[in-house]
């Protein structure tokens, strides 16, 4: 026959029977079946086709392999891209200085805003002094309102600026944690994946603008 010069199928059934044919094996279409040549030896092997489900998870797991593959990938080009820009912690600390100084011209900002209001307030307040025990003018009080106003967003954008320098530490420390591994001889990728902090510490405009 055509087929017999292919090689034999073999396998076993779901009842435990060996089947063998000169052609794949219907009854073993869900079953491992190996081709074997004349003299018995294993050609090779034709796996057992797959159920909608099975190959549904199938799919799944080669997804989260590829996911891991590509994950550690990053972790690799981001550990030599952060060794090629930090050679040493000098050019880290400089790094570290120009990303703290935006927000430290930002309270700089926010500071002077705050000695100006209170400029500002000085002569509402003696204004207001001939008013005293009687309803302000509408006028005065919107000043004064406004005055206040601009004092609580300017408090605001301080805190969060203070909060702004804590996390910008926090993440060069960690960076420089992984680059002292790294400098000592750590794999690039070996340390898990991250974010390096100059990917992360550009000012959001609530600080950049604090003392508009």
């Amino acid at each position: 026959m055509a087929h017999a010069a292919e090689g034999i199928y073999t396998c076993v059934d779901a009842q435990g029977r060996k089947l063998t044919s000169d052609r794949p094996i219907p009854d073993c279409v869900t079953r491992e079946q190996r081709l074997l040549n004349k003299d018995g030896s294993v050609r090779g092997v034709l796996p057992p086709t797959l159920s909608p489900e099975e190959r549904a998870q199938k799919d799944a797991q080669e997804r989260r392999v590829a996911e891991v593959k590509a994950a550690q990938a990053d972790a690799v080009r981001r550990d030599r891209n952060l060794m090629a820009r930090f050679p040493n912690e000098a050019t880290h600390r400089r790094a570290r200085e120009a990303a703290l100084d935006t927000v430290r011209l930002a309270t700089k900002a926010t500071e002077l805003r705050l000695s100006e209001l209170a400029r500002e307030r000085r002569p509402l307040l003696e204004e207001a002094e001939f008013y005293k025990g009687r309803q302000l003018p509408a006028r005065l009080k919107q000043q004064l309102d406004a005055n206040d106003a601009g004092v609580d967003a300017q408090r605001s954008a301080t805190a969060n600026q203070q909060a702004e320098l804590v996390r910008i530490n926090k993440l060069y420390d960690d960076e420089l944690d992984r680059l002292r591994r790294l400098w000592a001889g750590a794999l690039p990728g070996s340390l898990g994946a991250t974010v390096p902090a100059t990917e992360l510490t550009a000012a959001p405009p609530s600080l950049r603008n604090a003392s508009q």
